[in-house]
């Protein structure tokens, strides 16, 4: 929404993300096959990172529901894609960690091939966040993933997680040095969001900035 001049409504943009955000949110399923996945019923925002940087707690604290994605500090739990339906007007996606996983490889690359699958064709995917731990900025695994939607043309943005670990003027280092990198790569979003989960910071911007891609309808309907 935008003011009479032409700027930005922050009150009106961070309500509606609350609005949209206060409404019942439930699993859908787990697909572990590319066949499994479900029909497109809204837009879709999907959730990437390392494993255990955070992305069923930041899941959790967006839709204010404590257990909905089961958080671990397991890393390499999640080995599926789950889907979560946030009342009418969103899907979230957990996407399986990646950079560490207890299991054997040819199942670590049937999860890749999976996330590949869906990430190439998925009619309806508007963004993927990729999360990064604050404290570590982007590593080798992540310039990978970032290649990968760069070739795919998906767009992406960096979200930083556990910003509560540091200090104000390491946060804003961490988040200049992230914004400065993914300015290198062409479908990153130039903004870069600093959360928290346990503290609950950034978590409105967020999803006031998610809020305005449930607007349109998805492609496939």
């Amino acid at each position: 929404m935008s003011k009479p001049d032409g700027g930005r409504d922050g009150a009106g943009e961070l309500e509606r993300g609350r609005r949209i955000f206060a409404q019942p949110c439930r699993f859908l399923l787990g697909a572990s096959d590319v066949h499994a996945l479900p029909p497109v019923a809204a837009n879709e925002i999907a959730f990437a990172g390392r494993s255990n940087v955070g992305k069923s707690s930041l899941i959790n604290a967006l839709t204010g529901q404590r257990a909905l994605a089961r958080a671990s500090n397991t890393p390499g739990r999640t080995r599926q894609l789950n889907f979560f339906a946030l009342g009418d007007r969103l899907v979230l996606v957990d996407l399986p960690g990646y950079g560490y996983a207890k299991a054997p490889k040819g199942e670590v690359r049937r999860w890749n091939q999976l996330i590949y699958d869906y990430l190439r064709g998925r009619p309806g995917l508007r963004r993927v966040l990729l999360l990064l731990d604050a404290r570590h900025g982007v590593k080798p695994a992540d310039e990978q993933v970032m290649a990968l939607l760069d070739g795919l043309a998906v767009s992406y943005q960096a979200v930083l997680t556990k910003c509560d670990k540091l200090t104000p003027a390491e946060l804003i280092a961490a988040r200049a040095a992230v914004a400065e990198r993914l300015a290198r790569q062409p479908a990153a979003h130039p903004m870069v969001q600093a959360t928290a989960a346990t503290t609950g910071q950034g978590i409105a911007e967020l999803r006031a900035e998610l809020a305005a891609l449930a607007v349109e309808k998805p492609d496939a309907l």
